[in-house]
């Protein structure tokens, strides 16, 4: 089999692999729950090849990401629920349904209206797929307001999305100081369970969390991305702790054999004369 530009020979590989006693004994265990997580990196890697600005890197990782999208395909095939054509048609028809102004009779139309549009076709979409799943013999989804947040999103992300959801319906600070109180409160119940004679671990990492939930929740409140601001400040730490190693070859030593004190005053010179991400 060659390689090719049509989407229809991917199909046909990923169809070889799985077929039962010709296939590839590891394509062939494997599932959705099983392949899930390596959707998820492989969409990591997207965004890392994005960050990088490098394309040659990002055409490979969008071909395992779409690898990703064939595999989940497949096995829903052999299972009998939908086939990649399935995938495909129902993908453009949200899109040209949620595109009239591009697409259909409401050419034209300003951005400030665009939202009104997809409010209603989504509201549409919505009744049609209770319709669809009882069609089907399936019960309804009686999902709660919070449901549409993926449980799958980074910690970070989703603690993000489930306030910026919750606030819609007006449960929220009215300003960012509350929110930094808010910190100041978890931080003091965190320190109060460090303190104890003896700590409980599960007790600390609630009050850990309820910290970084309210953090996550100051960034929303100042328009900051939680996620890039913790981006920024980890490549801030790769390139001052490369500082620290670029300092022990230069004196001839190792990290292992550095003391804290001289790796803590590399770093302090890396951090005075400023970085590529900042000071």
């Amino acid at each position: 089999m060659t390689p090719s530009r049509d989407i229809a020979r991917l199909i046909e590989i990923m169809a070889a692999l799985r077929t039962p006693i010709t296939g590839c004994p590891w394509d062939l265990e494997q599932s959705f729950e099983t392949i899930a997580p390596y959707t998820l990196e492989e969409a990591y890697e997207v965004a890392d090849a994005i960050a990088k600005n490098d394309m040659l890197d990002l055409r490979e990782e969008l071909g395992d990401l779409l690898l990703q999208v064939v595999y989940h395909a497949r096995m829903a095939e052999e299972e009998d629920h939908f086939d990649f054509g399935d995938v495909v048609e129902g993908v453009t028809k949200k899109m040209i349904r949620r595109h009239p102004h591009v697409f259909g009779d409401e050419n034209g139309e300003k951005a400030d209206h665009v939202k009104g549009i997809w409010e209603r076709i989504k509201a549409e979409e919505k009744a049609e797929k209770l319709a669809e799943r009882q069609a089907h013999g399936l019960s309804e989804d009686k999902s709660r307001f919070l449901d549409e947040v993926p449980t799958a999103f980074p910690a970070l992300q989703e603690a993000d999305k489930l306030q910026r959801k919750a606030s819609k319906v007006g449960f929220d600070w009215n300003d960012a100081r509350l929110v930094l109180d808010k910190i100041r409160e978890e931080t003091h119940e965190l320190d109060e369970e460090l303190s104890r004679s003896t700590p409980d671990k599960a007790r600390i990492t609630d009050e850990l969390g309820d910290t970084l939930f309210a953090l996550a929740n100051l960034a929303r409140h100042l328009d900051i991305d939680p996620e890039e601001a913790l981006r920024r400040t980890n490549r801030k730490f790769r390139t001052r702790f490369a500082a620290i190693e670029e300092h022990a070859d230069r004196n001839g030593t190792t990290l292992l054999a550095m003391p804290l004190d001289e790796m803590e005053a590399a770093w302090q010179a890396a951090k005075q004369s400023g970085d590529a991400d900042g000071r």
